[in-house]
C-alpha cells in the first residue's frame, strides 16, 4: 500500500488574504455573504452611504419608462406600475422587477447600455449625485453617495502583514478606498469591476485583477483569483 501523501501546505490563518468590502449597505452585506460562501475571510467597512435627495417624484411617475444604472435608484424611483425599464445589469434588474417594472437587462456597465438607449422619448434616468458616465437620457438625482471614514477595525486589518483584497465597483469608490488606505502595511490586492476603476486606484496596488464581466459575479471571480 503506497504511503499516504501529506496534505498540500496552507499558509497560516494569520497570513491568508482577507477581503475588505467597502461597498455601501445593503450591498456590502450581500457581497460579504457571498464571499464567505466561497470560504473567504471578509470584513465589511462601507466607505459610502446612500442618502435620499429631494427630487421631482411626480416627473418620475409620469415618465413612460426609466433607465436604471444602480439598484439604489430603484428604491427611490417609486412603483413601476408595469412600465418598461432599461437596467444596467442583473442585480439592478432584479430590484426593478421587484418594484413592478418590465425589465430589459443590459450587459453590466453604462458603456454597454448606451446602444439600447435610442428612441426613448420622455424616459428619465434616476441616478446618484456621482455617476461613472452621463447617459443620453435626462437624469434626475434621487440619492447622494456620501463618503464615510474608514473604521478602526478596518485600519487594524490594514496594519497587519497579511494581504488584503479590496473590491472596487466604480472609479469613485476606487479613489476613496485608495486614499483611505494610503500607508497600509498590508499588501493591497484590488479586484476592479472595470479598467476605469482599476486606473482610478493610485498608486498601483501590489496586485490587480480586472473583472472579465462588469458585474458582481465578475468581481467575485477576480477576488477569488487574488486569494490564492
Amino acid at each position: 500500500m503506497p504511503p499516504s501523501q501529506p496534505p498540500p501546505s496552507q499558509p497560516p490563518l494569520s497570513h491568508r488574504a482577507a477581503v475588505l468590502v467597502t461597498r455601501p449597505q445593503p450591498a456590502a452585506d450581500r457581497l460579504a455573504g457571498r464571499l464567505r460562501g466561497h470560504g473567504l475571510s471578509v470584513q465589511v467597512a462601507p466607505l459610502m452611504r446612500i442618502v435620499p435627495v429631494a427630487h421631482d417624484a411626480a416627473a418620475l411617475a409620469r415618465a413612460p419608462g426609466l433607465v436604471f444604472t444602480s439598484a439604489h435608484a430603484v428604491a427611490m424611483a417609486g412603483p413601476g406600475l408595469d412600465r418598461p425599464a432599461m437596467c444596467v445589469g442583473p442585480a439592478t434588474a432584479d430590484a426593478a422587477r421587484a418594484a413592478g417594472f418590465r425589465v430589459t437587462v443590459g450587459p453590466g456597465d453604462a458603456a454597454g447600455l448606451l446602444p439600447l438607449l435610442t428612441g426613448l422619448d420622455g424616459w428619465l434616468h434616476p441616478r446618484g449625485t456621482h455617476v461613472a458616465a452621463v447617459l443620453p437620457v435626462p437624469g434626475v438625482v434621487v440619492y447622494d453617495q456620501q463618503a464615510l471614514p474608514l473604521p478602526d477595525a478596518a485600519r487594524a486589518l490594514l496594519d497587519a502583514p497579511a494581504p488584503v483584497i479590496v473590491p472596487a465597483f466604480s472609479p469613485r469608490s476606487a479613489r476613496l478606498a485608495a486614499a483611505a488606505m494610503q500607508g497600509a502595511r498590508a499588501p493591497l490586492r484590488v479586484a476592479a469591476i472595470s479598467a476605469a476603476a482599476a486606473d482610478a486606484w493610485t498608486p498601483p496596488p501590489a496586485m490587480l485583477a480586472v473583472a472579465e464581466t462588469p458585474d458582481e459575479p465578475g468581481v467575485i471571480a477576480a477576488i477569488r483569483s487574488l486569494a490564492g
